[in-house]
């Protein structure tokens, strides 16, 4: 996601400024999942830079890189896989990390698989939007100097955001019983159990994921 940078100095322009949005901009890279919290992000990045420019940068992969990353385990077709795996399109490299669609798809079950990829692909792009759309900020240009001051707000409206998330969730749990009498009230747990902004999976590994 970009984030137009207003105030972005005048020698700065150039490397902040891509082609396709011609203003300067500052770029989120983010991992999402299916309920729309952010696992990872990282910010900051001159928006001149495409994706793979970006990863190139990105702490996402350092905790695999030094052994720390969290093992998970599951199968898929018999086969036993300890890393996790991000999807990602076409202009990522080609690592077991990263779960790709299939290109040209021709029998059913490629083109099955294709349009689900494609589909659950989508999640980070409806994370971009919902913090957008809750954080006025966000939406529009950034009016600060300093790049760093930038940055302390992206990552503030990631924190609510995943707030919100986790919060909503803790609501959907609470039962509420609807032979209640009318106008009673319940309260809320006094206390959201937060996870941190970033969480490192995996890195490419030496195995593919096959269909």
């Amino acid at each position: 996601m970009h984030w137009r940078w207003e105030k972005c100095p005048l020698a700065w322009r150039g490397q902040f400024t891509r082609g396709d949005y011609g203003v300067p901009t500052m770029i989120l890279e983010a991992v999402a999942s299916q309920d729309l919290r952010i696992w990872h992000a990282f910010f900051g990045v001159a928006g001149s830079n495409n994706d793979l420019n970006v990863l190139n940068q990105s702490p996402l992969f350092f905790d695999a890189l030094k052994g720390e990353a969290p093992q998970v385990q599951f199968s898929v077709n018999g086969n036993e896989y300890t890393t996790g795996y991000y999807l990602a399109d076409g202009i990522y490299p080609e690592w077991a990390a990263f779960m790709k669609t299939i290109p040209l798809p021709q029998i059913e079950k490629h083109k099955l698989f294709a349009q689900k990829q494609e589909g659950a692909r989508k999640d980070v792009e409806r994370a971009f939007g919902v913090l957008q759309f809750r954080f006025t900020i966000v939406r529009r240009p950034a009016r600060l100097w300093k790049r760093k001051s930038v940055g302390r707000i992206m990552r503030a409206c990631v924190i609510l955001h995943n707030m919100i998330i986790e919060d909503e969730r803790e609501q959907a749990k609470i039962h509420i019983d609807l032979n209640e009498i009318p106008g009673a009230s319940f309260a809320l747990p006094p206390e959201v159990n937060v996870g941190g902004v970033s969480c490192d999976v995996v890195i490419a590994a030496a195995v593919t994921y096959s269909g």
